[in-house]
C-alpha cells in the first residue's frame, strides 16, 4: 500500500470479484491520499452491493474490454464468482485467474458421470466431471484470444486437498508462459505452493518462491 501511496504512476486497482479475500473496501480509501488511481473491477461487486457504480472507473463481465492510452484489459471467465483478467500494457500479456481453477480436482477420482458427490469442505453436493468440463471450456475460451503470457497468476491452494495443482497444470500445458506466480495459498503457507514449481520447471517455466506477504519483484 505505501507504494501505491508514494508512486507518481497511474495506479490500476483490479478486483475479480467479490470475495473478501479479492476485495475490499479499503481499497477506495487510497483515492483520499492519490487521485490518479483506476479502478476496474467485475461487475458481480456491484451487483452484490458492495461498491456504488460511481466509485469504479470500469466494471467488467466476462467478453467485456477496457483500454486507456497505457493498457487494455479484458474480462474472462472464472469457475467461481466473478471474472479472469487480460492485461496488456508496455509490450507484456499478463494473466490473472481470479478464482478460476479446477477446485473439485481431488473428487474427480472418484467421480460417476452425471452423479453429484458431498463435499463437507464447501458444504455442497457437487458433479467434480462437469465442473472440470467448464474449466476446460474457459481455458479454451482464453486461448481464443491468447495463446501465450509473459506473467501468469494462478490459484496454487493447497486447502483444496489432492489435486490442489491440477488446474495450474492444466493451465501451462495449453500456454507458453513466461514467469508463474502462485497465488491464493495463504491460508495454506507459502511453501505449499512451492509444489507447484517441479512442474514449472519439467517445461522451463521460472517459478516465483514467494516467502512472505508483500514480497515484491521486478520484471524487466
Amino acid at each position: 500500500m505505501d507504494y501505491v501511496l508514494q508512486s507518481r504512476k497511474t495506479v490500476y486497482v483490479f478486483s475479480s470479484h467479490f470475495h473478501e479475500d479479492h476485495f475490499t473496501r479499503e481499497i477506495f480509501e487510497w483515492k483520499k491520499q492519490k487521485s490518479n488511481i483506476i479502478y476496474i473491477l467485475s461487475k458481480d461487486i456491484l451487483r452484490y452491493r458492495r461498491a456504488a457504480k460511481e466509485e469504479a472507473d470500469a466494471w467488467l463481465v466476462k467478453g467485456a474490454s477496457w483500454a486507456d492510452e497505457r493498457i487494455s484489459v479484458k474480462a474472462l471467465g472464472s469457475t467461481d464468482s466473478g471474472v479472469s483478467w487480460i492485461i496488456e500494457t508496455e509490450g507484456k500479456r499478463i494473466f490473472h485467474a481470479g478464482d478460476l481453477c479446477n477446485w473439485y480436482a481431488r473428487f474427480l477420482p472418484d467421480a460417476v458421470p452425471g452423479q453429484t458427490i458431498y463435499s463437507e469442505e464447501f458444504e455442497e453436493y457437487i458433479d467434480p466431471i462437469a465442473h472440470e468440463k467448464r474449466f476446460l471450456g474457459e481455458l479454451k475460451d482464453i486461448r481464443k484470444l491468447a495463446d501465450g503470457f509473459d506473467i501468469v497468476m494462478f490459484p496454487v491452494d493447497a486447502r483444496i486437498g489432492n489435486g490442489y495443482t491440477l488446474g495450474a497444470r492444466q493451465f501451462i500445458e495449453r500456454f507458453k508462459v513466461g514467469l508463474f506466480v502462485p497465488m491464493h495459498f495463504v491460508a495454506s503457507g507459502a511453501q505449499s505452493a512451492w509444489r507447484m514449481k517441479e512442474f514449472t520447471d519439467e517445461k522451463n517455466i521460472p517459478f516465483w518462491e514467494i516467502n512472505r506477504e508483500g514480497e515484491t519483484i521486478e520484471i524487466q
